[in-house]
């Protein structure tokens, strides 16, 4: 059973992860709105893959007896000036989850609550990933500075994401 001080955090997770999927989809419109297909396709599949992050918090809650208490999700930005202003954006985002993430270890640690330890690992060790994704595309941006032929192959890289491994594709294109 979740007590009061973890259940809400929990529920205060859930909402981050409902707004990242939020973030990652107003990203999609907009790399949508400048024609960079492939970079909206990849902030389509990082939308789901946020969704799914914010069902494991949703179904984690309810089976520790909790109850879940869904939050009014913010609205997020919906323009950036670049794709590099964009992706800068994704990893300083990326990097507040983990610290919420790391929050949540340090909540549960001082409650003693194994089973939500044990739980929240799956995403410490998300989070490495996350971060190093977004920063492998950061890195080619900026590498690419300013040859607009540079952008169109990152956009055809960026194209080839599907869904992670057990989640189902749902028509990005």
């Amino acid at each position: 059973m979740l007590n009061e001080k973890m259940q809400n955090a929990l529920n205060g997770q859930l909402n981050a992860e409902l707004y990242s999927s939020y973030l990652y989809l107003s990203m999609n419109a907009y790399f949508k709105s400048v024609n960079l297909d492939g970079f909206a396709n990849w902030m389509y599949y990082q939308a789901q893959e946020e969704l799914t992050h914010a069902m494991k918090f949703y179904d984690f809650i309810i089976q520790r007896g909790g109850r879940v208490q869904l939050q009014q999700v913010e609205a997020p930005p919906t323009q950036w000036g670049s794709p590099l202003a964009a992706f800068e954006a994704t990893l300083e985002h990326e990097q507040k989850v983990t610290g919420l993430i790391n929050d949540l270890v340090e909540i549960a640690t001082e409650e003693r609550d194994h089973a939500t330890l044990i739980f929240l690992q799956w995403f410490v060790s998300e989070q490495v990933e996350e971060e190093d994704n977004v920063g492998g595309v950061l890195e080619q941006l900026k590498l690419m500075g300013e040859a607009q032929g540079g952008l169109f192959m990152i956009d055809r890289e960026l194209a080839k994401r599907r869904p992670s491994a057990g989640s189902e594709e749902t028509g990005a294109d």
